[in-house]
């Protein structure tokens, strides 16, 4: 297995050719990067098996407490819980540091439908102080499945 940045080596239909009055832009965003292949901004990791997952966006950043964190990271750490199939972090406005807060939105597995979000939040906020460190823990978290959801501060 490998992780890395996920990268095309063909055209295909559809695919973005510019971006509107910035071409320059364009080919230093997406094609100078990686010569010879298109550079879609995604991680990916590669299973033993040649399953592609992806893993997020390179470039999205959160500024928490003045430390720079990529969401990935996090959003890697929230997926290893148990619980919780998949998730998306964000950055929450704070009224005095800008983003100063973070949001962690989880889709729970078919078979922890029960689990309290009180509890869950909590267990994620302390996976997440051992694995990166406390200030990346997200101030909330919102649970969500097909016709509901809950937030917990």
């Amino acid at each position: 297995s490998v992780s890395g940045a996920l990268c095309i080596s063909q055209a295909w239909p559809g695919m973005a050719r510019t971006i509107y009055n910035d071409h320059k832009r364009f080919l230093e965003t997406y094609l100078t990067l990686y010569p010879g292949f298109f550079f879609t901004g995604d991680g990916a990791y590669r299973t033993s098996e040649g399953y592609y997952q992806l893993t997020g966006r390179l470039d999205d950043i959160i500024n928490i407490s003045g430390h720079r964190l990529g969401t990935a990271e996090v959003e890697d750490v929230v997926n290893h819980h148990v619980a919780v199939a998949e998730s998306a972090v964000i950055g929450y406005p704070h009224e005095v540091k800008g983003e100063g807060k973070m949001l962690a939105f989880l889709s729970l597995k078919h078979l922890s439908h029960g689990y309290r979000t009180g509890t869950l939040a909590a267990e994620l906020r302390e996976l997440i102080s051992k694995k990166i460190a406390k200030y990346a823990a997200p101030e909330y978290v919102q649970v969500t499945h097909a016709g509901w959801s809950t937030t917990t501060p």
